[in-house]
């Protein structure tokens, strides 16, 4: 989060998300290697494409991408978090700001994700597994994969955030999370485990769930990527090839203001960062811990 507030601008940031389709996880999850590269390949090319476009904004935005692949439940359910500059940098070296409402529409961005997705699958050398064997098969494949044009696939597009402190402080939330975090965790007994999760197809009502220790395992086994794939990725004006002097110019064009601070220590930044006081007394919540002199016995 520290590092990442050096690079905001002074505009406004969108958040939009692209779905991996039902009929498509259980592919997903036999190839992974090929098919995440694939996911986030097909989303940075969607909205580069989409932007530079003059009909939509004509420039090039910023794009912070993070994948995740699980649902509430912990069921399998890939799809990918963008945070986007609201406005780019044109090919003349100006600024052009979007409107206020997302420069892209949700209709024009799904029908070109799922125009990209399928095409890479289409290229890429899979294997299939189980209920998948029988796509081993040309014809089936190529039956299968066309079926995918005949449903509308889900990208979410949300409101824009008021400021750029309120895009850093979502991204903390975003980046290193994990399937499930130790407090949604009611209890563990009789090999059992009951967790909280929220229904969003049930007004977003908060629920609990109780699995065996085996399946909650399971579960949660499915979301460890690939070893060395990177889940966060930078794209247009944050991409890391000559990134130094565009976000120079894109500061200069934006008006941003580039915060200088005094040297702080590794307790003092976090509590800047999280608004919270790490240095609390576990015990009473009140006094402070205070690091001692070192013993000479």
């Amino acid at each position: 989060m520290d590092k990442q507030e050096q690079n905001l601008l002074n505009c406004r940031y969108f958040h939009t998300v692209f779905t991996v389709p039902p009929d498509l996880r259980q592919l997903f999850y036999q190839n992974q290697d090929v098919c995440y590269g694939i996911l986030h390949k097909a989303v940075s090319e969607t909205i580069k494409e989409l932007c530079a476009d003059t009909k939509h904004l004509g420039a090039k935005p910023g794009v912070t991408s993070i994948m995740h692949t699980w649902g509430q439940n912990l069921s399998f359910h890939p799809h990918i978090h963008c945070i986007i500059t609201g406005g780019g940098l044109t090919e003349f070296g100006t600024w052009k700001h979007s409107s206020k409402k997302f420069f892209l529409p949700v209709r024009i961005l799904s029908k070109k994700f799922r125009g990209k997705l399928l095409y890479y699958l289409k290229k890429a050398n899979l294997s299939f597994f189980g209920g998948l064997k029988g796509l081993e098969e040309p014809a089936r494949w190529e039956s299968f994969l066309c079926k995918q044009y005949d449903t509308a696939w889900v990208v979410y597009c949300k409101k824009p955030f008021g400021d750029a402190s309120k895009v850093l402080r979502y991204l903390g939330r975003y980046t290193h999370r994990v399937a499930i975090s130790n407090n949604r965790i009611e209890s563990l007994s009789d090999g059992l485990v009951t967790f909280q999760w929220r229904d969003y197809s049930d007004s977003n009502k908060s629920k609990l769930m109780t699995l065996t220790a085996d399946e909650f395992i399971r579960r949660f086994l499915m979301h460890v990527l690939p070893k060395g794939f990177r889940k966060i990725r930078h794209v247009g004006i944050f991409a890391a090839r000559d990134k130094k002097q565009r976000l120079e110019l894109c500061r200069r064009l934006t008006r941003t203001r580039i915060k200088v601070r005094e040297p702080e220590t590794t307790l003092e930044k976090l509590t800047r960062i999280f608004g919270q006081d790490f240095n609390l007394c576990p015990s009473c919540k009140s006094g402070h811990m205070i690091r001692g002199a070192p013993c000479c016995a």
